[in-house]
């Protein structure tokens, strides 16, 4: 049983490998069990069993990523979802928001993972209400994303029906929406106001500067780890003031350092400010940008006089060409020993050799370190330098020279020392207290062991729900679909009795007993005039042989006549024959034999026509 197990699970991540490779979609983030249920049952759709047969009918057929898709990435929504959740954050969130937002600066909004609009329009008439017309359409933008192409199109257009509109209370239809020959769709004015794009939440970077962060019931597909990283996006791209409104069975109680609970039953959370720099970009890769200023040459230069380490420049040919203020202070440099030959200077081989430092730089093409030289400065301090030696390469990997750094770590050999000498004496100190550290280390592994098996016990319970949570939309999902095909089932039967109506109306009005037979010579047909002919309903007479009947009518005499109509005689069959009605009554009857086709000109069947010889 493991086995075939991790055999399924290879031959689904194979799909899911082909699926990144060939269409550029990377589902490695979301939960393998939702990810398997929903391609299990487009498979069923389409006939398949295995992931391997699914990939080969994913290269043989196009189209069908499209479908895969679709059923993958479940677009389950609607106006106002959970009302009291919706109720929270009008009364009191965006309140609140408006309060704390400055007057004069745009108001920005995220519904993340909108799927057909549904959640973007929501926000939009929750926010016009409370700001009105005006100041919605001056200062609101609202930035509507997802990943599936064709829910963003259905978005964009804003036409629902009324079905869809059902949550919608009565009023905010009436304001919001116009009359379309599709539907209501959202007024113009203020469709200007929302912005739809394709966002994928894992790879694509966040829209910045939000003020009202809205996504619900989307993460609950991703994996815990995936989850953490839309989370830490999600955190920057929040103002510090900035709210986020999750789905029911989003708690973020694994993620306090990214977003505080506001209204945890709700599920609406406050960002937690981060002010580290590095912590907020953690996410953003470098690009090695180059920074403007450090274009400018006499920026650059004034800003090499000022640096608090001592550095000079040596060219080529030996010749000293730069001294920063801290090396002309530090080692004496006077303004005329620039443009010298560095040889000549004292500072070539004092506080150390460095004409064999440079020589080596330029052999090697490397910076050279030297570390800890110790140095009686001009004030008869013993200082301690590390001195770095490094090439100067021109456009052409040629040496232009050598720039000579002087760090003075003096303090922090200083430090360093002091800070061995504390560490013996705190030696002693530290083993009198080792086993009280001990004892303490026992209880705190024990505590935490406890806590630990609480958290996961917390996100077990978690991720059940988000489980069933998806499951449940799933259901709806397919719900949607059944009713779908119930109502066009209803709308075939209904236009199948209409038909079966005008058919029996026809029939009727013949004025000549009409009897369709297939080529088992099965009745398949009966009118009414047959029934006050022979004295049989269509109830009595329908789906039993021809040749079986007991009626007024000499059947087997039209046996031939039958038999040449199936055979495919281009003649029409008629047959003079005595016939008795159902009241006894003898009288000759006309019978004419005509067979049925198909457009294909097969003959599936005859139509024997029944009526008194009018020239009798």
């Amino acid at each position: 049983m493991t086995g075939e197990t991790d055999t399924e699970a290879d031959a689904l991540q194979e799909l899911l490998d082909y699926l990144k490779g060939s269409r550029g979609f990377d589902f490695s983030g979301y939960k393998k069990s939702t990810l398997s249920r929903r391609i299990e049952k487009r498979m069923a759709t389409v006939g398949l069993t295995s992931f391997g047969d699914y990939q080969d009918y994913l290269e043989a057929n196009p189209r069908e990523f499209t479908e895969l898709f679709n059923t993958i990435l479940i677009n389950v929504t609607s106006f106002f979802r959970d009302p009291s959740a919706w109720e929270r954050l009008t009364s009191d969130v965006i309140p609140r928001l408006l309060k704390e937002h400055p007057e004069d600066e745009p108001l920005r909004v995220w519904s993340a993972g909108c799927a057909s609009g549904e959640e973007a329009y929501t926000v939009a008439m929750t926010l016009a209400e409370a700001m009105g017309d005006d100041a919605f359409n001056t200062r609101l933008k609202i930035y509507a994303t997802d990943l599936d192409d064709d829910a963003l199109a259905a978005a964009r257009h804003g036409v629902y029906s009324n079905d869809a509109l059902k949550g919608v209370p009565s009023a905010l239809v009436d304001k919001y929406l116009e009359p379309n020959t599709r539907g209501l769709a959202f007024r113009p004015d203020l469709r200007r106001s929302i912005i739809f794009g394709r966002n994928d939440l894992i790879a694509d970077a966040p829209i910045s500067r939000i003020d009202l962060l809205v996504c619900r019931n989307v993460l609950m597909y991703f994996t815990p780890e995936t989850q953490a990283r839309i989370l830490e996006r999600f955190n920057f791209a929040l103002n510090p003031t900035g709210f986020l409104f999750l789905g029911k069975s989003e708690m973020l109680i694994a993620h306090r350092e990214l977003f505080s609970p506001d209204s945890l039953k709700w599920r609406i959370f406050r960002k937690v400010n981060r002010h580290n720099l590095r912590e907020r970009l953690d996410f953003v890769a470098s690009e090695g940008a180059e920074e403007p200023f450090l274009r400018s040459g006499g920026v650059r230069a004034a800003a090499a006089a000022m640096s608090p380490v001592a550095q000079i420049v040596v060219d080529r040919t030996g010749v000293l060409v730069e001294a920063n203020r801290r090396a002309r202070d530090g080692f004496d440099v006077a303004d005329s020993d620039v443009g010298r030959p560095f040889q000549d200077s004292p500072l070539s081989y004092r506080p150390t050799d460095l004409r064999s430092a440079i020589d080596r730089a330029y052999s090697k093409k490397l910076p050279i370190r030297l570390d800890r030289v110790r140095w009686i400065d001009h004030g008869g301090n013993e200082r301690v330098l590390e001195i770095e030696v490094a090439p100067v390469v021109g456009p052409n990997a040629e040496p232009l020279g050598a720039s000579i750094s002087f760090s003075d770590v003096t303090a922090f050999v200083r430090l360093t020392a002091d800070y061995e000498r504390s560490k013996r004496e705190l030696e002693t100190a530290y083993e009198e207290l080792q086993s009280t550290v001990e004892e303490l280390e026992t209880t705190n592994e024990e505590l935490q062991s406890t806590n630990e098996e609480l958290e996961t016990t917390n996100e077990e319970l978690q991720s059940t729900n988000e489980e069933l949570e998806t499951m449940n939309e799933e259901l709806q999902s397919t719900n949607d679909e059944l009713e779908t095909m119930n109502s066009e089932v209803n709308a075939r039967a209904v236009e199948l009795d209409r038909l079966n109506l005008f058919f029996e109306g026809i029939l009727g009005s013949l004025g000549v007993g009409v009897v369709v037979i297939d080529r088992q010579y099965r009745i398949q047909v009966w009118n009414a005039t047959s029934g006050e002919l022979w004295g049989l309903r269509a109830d009595e007479a329908e789906g039993r042989d021809l040749m079986d009947l007991d009626i007024g009518l000499p059947v087997r005499r039209l046996e031939d006549g039958i038999a040449s109509a199936f055979g495919g005689s281009t003649h029409l069959i008629e047959e003079h024959v005595e016939a008795i009605n159902r009241r006894g009554q003898k009288f000759e009857c006309l019978v004419r034999v005509v067979p049925l086709r198909t457009r294909s000109g097969d003959i599936y069947g005859s139509m024997i026509l029944a009526s008194p010889n009018n020239n009798q």
